[in-house]
């Protein structure tokens, strides 16, 4: 694999794929910079190399959004060219343009004429931001004509976007192997510091995973079952399996894929720690009432939020004695003040534990750490937590494949 430093950037158009799903408040404001920030050693460096720097990414829509959306490119790009509609990067602009303290400009398309007239028209330390890569179907869907589209905008491509090298998308895992391409700055420290703790961890390792994105983590439990000494689970993730597992009733049947996982999961194996406990609710604010009960005697009207006292209590008995700790996903819905206990405490009880290496998941998870003032006393905090998950079990990398 090369790196940044091992690739002639001077006066090339340089195409790095980012990763800009910044999180939005309900006013439409950028509620976490986190990501932005990430990027800015491999911009800075490229602009010190007098590159032009063109940034692609992508950024999530709501669910809701997304029923909305046909099929139908040119319905995707009505959609998105509104400033208004969440998933498009111009919401970034301004913010990457005060970091960077330098005028970042922006184009509401990714490929076309409209973008290659732009770029042609780029000078040395230019910044151009292209709209987000999912307007197009192509990108999901891994097509090598969008790849080859995108290929045309550059000379050289760069990836500082680790947090989705786990995903099989065109930017990610075709791109790469059109034009001469290296691992940015962000990336490669990444990979530098978890493969050490994938090659030889220190024991005892803990691995926390929690969080709501239960397809890509249930995948990786098994494995972390064999590897590891403790597996911790809470969040949405331990619903899942408790409902197929038909401990807990209450959640809609899962489907067939995530159903397949989870029934592998042995629940009995004594690695694996799930709640004793947990605080429901019939609102997600906890206002109407927070009640404390068994995962399996919670009612139908009733949502798990967070992790109960005693699993709580159980969870940082276990953390305390860990010697390398990897998190990936919060214990419940820590956005909310009334369900952030659980998150709070297993955050606290990783910070006190000195003699361990401590690896963070990013997204959600690395919203809490920053929430809650930790993010000093962590070792590394990743760029992504599904994306770390994966690496650490062997999964298949797509980006870092492609790189290599």
């Amino acid at each position: 694999m090369r790196y940044i430093d091992q690739i002639e950037v001077a006066n090339k158009r340089v195409l790095v794929r980012v990763d800009f799903n910044v999180p939005l408040k309900e006013n439409g404001d950028i509620a976490s910079d986190t990501r932005l920030k990430q990027a800015l050693p491999t911009i800075n460096y490229l602009l010190e190399n007098n590159a032009k720097v063109i940034l692609i990414s992508h950024r999530s829509k709501k669910t809701e959004e997304k029923r909305e959306i046909t099929k139908k490119a040119s319905i995707w790009r009505k959609l998105f060219s509104s400033r208004k509609k969440e998933g498009s990067l111009v919401v970034v602009k301004q913010r990457l343009s005060s970091l960077l303290k330098k005028e970042v400009k922006f184009i509401d398309d990714c490929i076309g004429e409209k973008v290659e007239k732009e770029i042609s028209n780029m000078k040395e330390r230019d910044i151009l931001l292209l709209e987000n890569l999912r307007i197009y179907k192509e990108e999901e869907e891994c097509k090598e004509e969008f790849a080859k589209k995108l290929s045309s905008l550059a000379d050289v491509y760069i990836n500082d976007a680790f947090s989705v090298a786990h995903r099989n998308h065109a930017s990610i895992a075709l791109l790469p192997r059109m034009i001469p391409s290296a691992a940015g700055i962000i990336m490669e420290k990444e990979l530098r510091i978890l493969s050490r703790v994938k090659k030889s961890p220190e024991r005892p390792l803990a691995v926390i995973i929690g969080g709501a994105k239960v397809q890509s983590k249930i995948k990786v439990i098994k494995h972390f079952l064999k590897e590891a000494d403790h597996v911790l689970l809470g969040g949405k993730i331990i619903n899942t399996i408790l409902v197929v597992k038909k401990i807990n009733l209450n959640s809609p049947w899962p489907e067939k894929e995530i159903v397949d996982a989870a029934e592998g999961i042995e629940l009995t194996s004594p690695k694996m720690h799930f709640p004793v406990d947990v605080d429901v609710s019939s609102d997600k604010t906890g206002e109407t009432y927070i009640r404390e009960t068994a995962p399996g005697r919670v009612r139908e009207e009733e949502d798990i939020l967070d992790i109960g006292t005693e699993t709580r209590r159980m969870f940082r008995e276990i953390i305390s004695g860990a010697k390398t700790i990897v998190w990936a996903g919060p214990m419940g819905y820590f956005e909310e003040k009334n369900f952030e206990k659980g998150t709070r405490e297993i955050a606290l009880e990783i910070s006190r534990n000195r003699q361990a290496i401590k690896i963070i998941g990013g997204g959600d998870t690395g919203n809490a750490i920053s929430k809650f003032g930790f993010s000093d006393e962590m070792d590394h905090i990743s760029c992504g937590g599904g994306a770390l998950l994966t690496y650490l079990s062997n999964g298949f990398m797509p980006g870092v494949d492609a790189l290599s």
